[in-house]
């Protein structure tokens, strides 16, 4: 007799079906409590960027006067958007921004896949305890070594650079490396005998079988490391205190004063640096989720 076919899992969908049916009150009970949920999540984000969108179109006696929810009496009122580009030096914030995302991103990419490509391929007899202060990096926070860190830095003569916080972004992104091993770790590793037959060494079996095949990890690095630097406050407001060297997250902090706040100013530049990473996250977030979803499968 033929082996029998084994019968096709059932998913969460079908299951709730059945239950829906055999007790439908109980079913559009919990339908509702779903949607309820998700409803209640979207006002807690939705909320607090349609107070910054609101705040950015007032007058400052509008700010002072009226609510957080208040309709502010000209719509179209921009003038902020052009003060907080203009005094925000903002042209200037996002070319240093760009210039640390390049070399940052581009580090991180190297560097990661290089680490899990070692970690993964080679046998040697320290590598349980590299694994382990890896998982320990990740657990000491990272204020408090900051002062050890700065002394580092201030000591390489790279305080009040740019290179100052390329060179924190590239050396303590310990996630960007789990998420390569676990690609790498999916690739046969009778690709690396092949082309060691073929004469190749370590380097060109890392730079012409594994790094093509690292192409939705690296989108997904690139991603989440990009929004991360770009969002980023403290490193560049710790390490860049010059002006001239301001992110796009120093930036807003000149509209503070020491008697207040321009909250209209603050919120107008807030939706300038929303828009750039809203709109590529909406242009590419099948790849962020393809690529924890194949991370996770690995």
């Amino acid at each position: 007799m033929p082996p029998r076919e084994p019968a096709p899992r059932r998913t969460d969908e079908a299951r709730w079906t059945d239950a829906s049916r055999q007790n439908p009150r109980a079913g559009r009970i919990g339908r509702a409590l779903v949607y309820l949920s998700l409803v209640a999540g979207s006002l807690v984000v939705l909320l607090p960027l349609v107070v910054v969108f609101l705040t950015s179109l007032k007058t400052s006696g509008e700010v002072a006067d009226g609510g957080a929810l208040s309709l502010p009496g000209d719509w179209l009122n921009f003038g902020n958007y052009a003060t907080a580009f203009s005094d925000g030096k903002m042209l200037t914030a996002f070319g240093n921004t760009a210039f640390i995302l390049l070399f940052s991103i581009t580090g991180t990419v190297i560097i990661g896949s290089m680490t899990a490509y070692a970690i993964d391929r080679f046998h040697f007899r320290a590598k349980k305890l590299v694994m382990a202060l890896f998982l320990i990096a990740t657990l000491v926070p990272g204020v408090t070594t900051q002062v050890a860190t700065f002394q580092v830095v201030n000591s390489f003569g790279l305080f009040d650079s740019r290179w100052a916080p390329i060179l924190l972004y590239m050396g303590t992104d310990i996630v960007s490396i789990y998420i390569f091993l676990q690609f790498v770790r999916g690739i046969p590793i009778s690709l690396d005998e092949a082309a060691r037959l073929d004469g190749a060494n370590s380097f060109t079996v890392y730079r012409k079988v594994i790094l093509p095949l690292l192409k939705p990890a690296i989108a997904t690095v690139v991603i989440i490391k990009g929004i991360t630097v770009y969002n980023d406050f403290y490193i560049p407001f710790l390490y860049m205190p010059s002006q001239e060297l301001g992110t796009i997250s120093t930036a807003l902090f000149r509209f503070k004063g020491p008697f207040g706040a321009h909250w209209e100013n603050i919120s107008a530049g807030a939706i300038l640096v929303i828009l750039p990473t809203l709109a590529i996250f909406l242009f590419l977030q099948r790849y962020i989720y393809n690529g924890f979803a194949q991370g996770a499968t690995k």
